[in-house]
């Protein structure tokens, strides 16, 4: 089968080359793949893994063979799954708790948007408990990342404010968002849940604004930069606050089950997968560029030739 693998010597550091064929363990589905979304993260992994290795964790294709234990559907289901790696190939092995099957009203590009980006969104707010009436802060709002955490957040009732530059100030309200503003430092809180993914002076100005006993979930770092936190950054006015880290990879298992209530969502029309560049896999080095780039807002997502 064909495979998108490392190439330290590729102008793009990967090459298509021919893969052996995955060997499913007896609770694994062979899924022949339709579409796969990139995400931020595996820019890093495409500088740290070796030659030869093969990237890609969202995924969405149908099953080309059934698991031999009988978990999971049957051959012919479409489905969609997060996998550690090897999603950028034409057959991928996938234990069946990371998929879910696929509503017939959504299409593989749409589902394949959601497992790493979606599930994250859905995990982190579950940090903030019950949202319903709740204040939000959401950093980094106009990613796939975030786009989803307003939607989701506005399905629990929270009242949310989302930083994001000027010009998609517009578009997140219509997701749900009940203020948008440019900068942190203009968001009045206290909020209950921060979802902070920049880092650096945003998550040292989050503190100053959790509400006492609120939470602030750190799941990324965009800014690269490190934050000073110290005792006294708490009292007086957050009393009992606390930061709790995030990683979609550690975070808990069968992910498979929070796949499927975004996929109702997404069928019910209402949760939105911004698909905002689609290519073939062939034009994997434009789907790169525009992704360092920062070119888009939403997901970019490629179609694997069968």
């Amino acid at each position: 089968m064909r495979a998108l693998v490392i190439s330290p010597d590729s102008p793009t550091g990967l090459t298509f080359a021919e893969a052996n064929e995955p060997q499913p363990l007896a609770n694994e589905a062979l899924v022949c793949v339709h579409a796969t979304s990139l995400n931020r993260g595996e820019l890093r992994l495409l500088t740290i893994r070796p030659k030869g290795w093969i990237p890609g964790q969202d995924i969405a294709g149908i099953v080309e063979r059934a698991a031999a234990d009988g978990s999971g559907p049957a051959v012919g289901a479409r489905v969609v799954a997060l996998v550690d790696e090897a999603g950028w190939a034409q057959r991928v092995a996938v234990p069946t708790d990371r998929f879910a099957v696929i509503p017939d009203e959504v299409n593989f590009v749409s589902a394949a948007t959601l497992p790493v980006a979606g599930t994250t969104a859905l995990r982190v707010l579950r940090h903030g408990g019950d949202l319903a009436g709740q204040q939000v802060l959401i950093t980094g709002a106009s990613g796939a990342v975030g786009r989803f955490q307003i939607q989701l957040a506005r399905e629990q009732g929270a009242a949310v404010t989302a930083i994001a530059a000027a010009r998609h100030a517009e578009d997140l309200r219509s997701l749900g968002a009940k203020q948008v503003v440019e900068s942190i430092e203009l968001a009045e809180g206290p909020f209950s849940l921060i979802t902070e993914s920049v880092g650096g002076q945003s998550l040292a100005l989050a503190i100053e604004r959790v509400a006492p006993g609120g939470t602030i979930v750190m799941f990324g770092s965009s800014s690269g930069e490190l934050t000073p936190v110290g005792f006294r950054q708490f009292v007086p006015g957050h009393e009992g606050a606390r930061l709790q880290t995030f990683a979609y990879y550690t975070s808990g298992p069968a992910i498979g089950a929070d796949i499927a209530p975004l996929l109702a969502l997404v069928s019910a029309g209402r949760l939105e997968t911004r698909v905002s560049l689609t290519l073939p896999w062939t034009d994997i080095a434009q789907a790169l560029d525009a992704l360092r780039q920062r070119s888009f807002s939403g997901k970019a997502v490629l179609t694997i030739a069968g």
